[in-house]
């Protein structure tokens, strides 16, 4: 049987047996895949650092009938998230999309839109500058995979919220206005709903400039990553790492 070949990007890798590993890939060809690596602990040859979370390869695997794991053959770099600097905030940011990407994405289903963002996201991840990157890769993410409400109106009356004050809670979908707010509620601003609509409109690289500092949109990346953890039914490990930097 001929071996299937995708462009990949690596989302987690665990010990399987004494030299084999446990590798989950986000494929352009198939979308999320699981597959073994034999001896790949041992292999330079065939996985020599490719295995690394986040690292952008050409990968190489077959799936046998009957098996729900593919077997993973080899791997070519196609870059390396190691290749820049890597300071402990940029690892951690790395570790997000990774955790991100596996949480949210179904099993062998291909999404170009996806494939593209994390691809852009990873070039522009610099040390010193995660703010942007992590924000911009987060709202798409939650857009994408279509958890996203309407930012612009109130999900209880309806009532454009235009430059108006809007609030979320951890436990509803959609913002709603003054009026409408419920209990223990917090406030998305008017400037982070505006930096969203321009997110949407502009590709990452013209926006990025001056680095964000942690403060600026936390309250847009708190909002989106409540949506996520509502969806998944769990807790994001790696939210909570970004939110003690």
């Amino acid at each position: 049987m001929a071996l299937k070949q995708s462009e990949a990007i690596v989302l987690r890798s665990y010990p399987l047996h004494e030299a084999d590993l446990l590798v989950t890939f986000f494929t352009r060809a198939e979308g999320k895949v699981k597959g073994v690596a034999k001896s790949a602990k041992k292999s330079r040859k065939r996985f020599g650092g490719a295995l690394e979370p986040l690292t952008a390869v050409r990968v190489y695997y077959d799936d046998r009938e009957g098996k729900e794991l593919a077997r993973i053959d080899s791997c070519d770099v196609i870059e390396s998230p190691l290749a820049n600097t890597v300071d402990y905030p940029r690892a951690v940011a790395l570790g997000h999309m990774a955790e991100l990407l596996d949480e949210v994405l179904p099993e062998r289903e291909a999404n170009d839109a996806i494939f593209r963002l994390t691809w852009a996201v990873l070039s522009n991840l610099r040390a010193g500058a995660i703010w942007l990157p992590v924000t911009y890769f987060e709202l798409w993410m939650v857009r994408l995979v279509g958890f996203l409400p309407d930012l612009s109106d109130c999900v209880v009356c309806g009532a454009a919220l235009n430059t108006d004050r809007a609030f979320y809670h951890a436990l509803a979908d959609g913002l709603m206005c003054p009026d409408d707010k419920r209990l223990a509620s917090s406030e998305l601003s008017a400037e982070s709903r505006g930096m969203a609509a321009k997110m949407f409109r502009l590709p990452l690289e013209k926006l990025m400039g001056d680095p964000w500092s942690k403060q600026y949109a936390a309250d847009l990346r708190k909002f989106l990553i409540q949506i996520v953890e509502r969806h998944i039914e769990k807790k994001l490990v790696t939210a909570t790492m970004l939110e003690k930097l």
